[in-house]
Order: C-alpha cells, then sequence, then structure tokens
C-alpha cells in the first residue's frame, strides 16, 4: 500500500489526485489530504441548490464537484480527509462503508473517544457527527475509490454558513444534503493535540495494519498528470455547475423599478425554459429578451453579458441588468 500525505491545500489538484491514482495506479492507496475554505459537493448534486451563493462570493469559497456521491461538505483547515483507493476483486463491486470507516472507529479508541458507524455513511461521536464519507466503484480497473471527512478543529458556523440555502428556491431531482448535527474530534479527546499530529496517529494506525504499506512522495510526472487533469475538468464550470442534474428555480427580488420574478429550467447546464413575471413596467415587449436569454450557461457571469448584449435596460423601466440578475440565481 502506497500511502500519501498530501499537502496541498488545492481543492481542484486535490479532488484530480483522487481520480489519477484511482485510474492509473494498480496499487492500493491511503491518503491524508486538506483543503481549505472550499464547499465539495457530490457527484449527483445541483451544485447552485446546496451553496449560500452570496456568501460563497463574499468569502472567496472555492466550489468544487467531486467523483463521490453523497452530499456537500465545507473544508477549512480544522478539517482532515482521507482516502482509500483499493482493488475490491473477489469481494465484487459494492459499496461498503464499515471496511474503510473501522480504521478511523479504531484510531479513535486509541485516543480514548469512542465512535460509531451510524446510518447510510456517518461516522458519530455521542450521536453528533464529525465524519461523512462517499465512495466511487471504477469497474473498468477493479477498483474503490472511499473517502470521508474527519472535523477533528473545524469551524462549525462557517460550516452552516456556507451551506445555508433557500430549500423552496430550486426544484429538481438532485440529491440535496441532509443536515445534521456535527462536532469535532478535539472536543472528544483529553488533550488537544493538533490537527497535524491527530494526521500523523491517523496514518501511523494505517500503516500498521497493512504490512506492505510504505510512505509515497508525488512525483513531478503524477503532477504534471493531475494538474491537466485538474485544469482541464476539475476547474471548469462545466464540471462543477453544469454536470448539474436537470433542475428549475423561481425567485423574486425587488428593484426600484418593481417586483421580479424569475421563473427558469436548466438541462446540462443552460437555460432552456424561462418566464418574467412581475409588477413592473416596460418600455417595450419582453419575447425579444427572453428568447435571446435561453441558450445561455445558468453561471452569473454568462447571464450578465447577455442581459446587457440584449440591452435588458431598454425593456425594463427603471431595472438595470445587475438588480435583474439577481433574479437568476
Amino acid at each position: 500500500m502506497l500511502c500519501i500525505r498530501n499537502t496541498s491545500l488545492d481543492p481542484f489538484f486535490n479532488q484530480a489526485t483522487e481520480e489519477y491514482f484511482l485510474k492509473n495506479t494498480d496499487q492500493n492507496i491511503f491518503m491524508l489530504w486538506q483543503n481549505d475554505n472550499t464547499i465539495v459537493v457530490g457527484k449527483h448534486q445541483n451544485t447552485l441548490a446546496e451553496i449560500n451563493v452570496e456568501h460563497v462570493k463574499q468569502r472567496g469559497i472555492n466550489v468544487v464537484r467531486r467523483l463521490t456521491g453523497g452530499g456537500a461538505v465545507f473544508h477549512d483547515m480544522g478539517n482532515l480527509n482521507y482516502t482509500f483507493i483499493m482493488g475490491y476483486g473477489a469481494e465484487g463491486a459494492k459499496v461498503d462503508f464499515n471496511k474503510y470507516n473501522q480504521p478511523i472507529i479504531d484510531v479513535l479508541a486509541t485516543l480514548g473517544v469512542t465512535a460509531a458507524f451510524s446510518g447510510r455513511n456517518d461516522i458519530l461521536i455521542n450521536e453528533q457527527k464529525f465524519s461523512g464519507n462517499a465512495e466511487h466503484i471504477y469497474l473498468q480497473k477493479q477498483r474503490v475509490l472511499h473517502h470521508g471527512t474527519l472535523l477533528y478543529a473545524s469551524k462549525i458556523k462557517d460550516i452552516s454558513d456556507a451551506l445555508n440555502i433557500n430549500p423552496l428556491k430550486y426544484e429538481g431531482k438532485a440529491r440535496k444534503s441532509v443536515k445534521s448535527r456535527v462536532t469535532n474530534i478535539s472536543s472528544h479527546l483529553k488533550e488537544d493535540i493538533g490537527v497535524e499530529r491527530f494526521a500523523q496517529t491517523v496514518m501511523d494506525h494505517i500503516t500498521s495494519l497493512y504490512p506492505d504499506a510504505e510512505p509515497y512522495e508525488i512525483t513531478e510526472d503524477d503532477r504534471k498528470a493531475i494538474h491537466k487533469l485538474a485544469d482541464e475538468k476539475y476547474s471548469q464550470w462545466h464540471w462543477t455547475y453544469g454536470y448539474s442534474p436537470n433542475y428549475g428555480l423561481k425567485k423574486g427580488v425587488k428593484t426600484p423599478g418593481g417586483h421580479v420574478e424569475v421563473h427558469l429550467n436548466v438541462e446540462k447546464g443552460i437555460i432552456s425554459e424561462l418566464a418574467i413575471f412581475g409588477d413592473f413596467f416596460v418600455n417595450k415587449d419582453l419575447d425579444a429578451l427572453v428568447e435571446g436569454i435561453k441558450g445561455v450557461e445558468h453561471r452569473e457571469m454568462a447571464v450578465l453579458k447577455r442581459l446587457q448584449e440584449l440591452g435588458s435596460n431598454q425593456y425594463f423601466s427603471n431595472i438595470s441588468a445587475d438588480e435583474l440578475l439577481e433574479a437568476f440565481f
């Protein structure tokens, strides 16, 4: 088993690292890593429905989609992530959280903390969640990627603020995250050993379980391939936002020119249907504007650019393109 302490804090690089080792190696992998100030959404989620868009913009929070299913999570420097990449061989292709969660439960026991697996994919201390887990099965090479969070000393308020969204705004079949009571591991230790020492404790425990465990440093060739994957996939809008399942949005905003309510449908990241309602006044019929916006990517800069190109301020009385834009997200 190759044991990797990935020190990168780049969320796009880190997600790409997992996929790279899953698909380009045959050896078993255990990796510890961290992201800073990042929301990671599940593969099958509607990204915009999971994040507090305004808070994300104000705080400069990174947003990235991962390869596995499950719900959205917020990563900061008080959180540690772990990844197993293993061949499943004769066991068959199946999701098996217990197999990979048990070593985490065991290492916490050595620190005097009693943890337990619960529900579909969580590990709890005193009925409070500190670890969410997800898996992806790669059939082509009979390998499974299992990863999870370990909230050691995360800022709990930041987690709720980043993921605090209006549950009525978006409609669709994407899987929504389930809010859970959460806790930090450090709150249950007799002595706060710090996240780095905790990481080393976890690594030492894993290496003791596998006789063939050996440290592995990511090589320059690895990095080049990982950066390429990060640049071409994980850092791209089309993956993080455009990959979202089809969804609808209904949102109303107050503007100097009156109340504006936008109803839209998005398919593969593209606005496919659009209607604009409200008590505003118009200078000319909105049909051309509405048709002109269809076919645009549902992201702020793309919609704003199209509103400006179409001269939306010429259609509405006393409503600017920026004010109208707020109703689209």
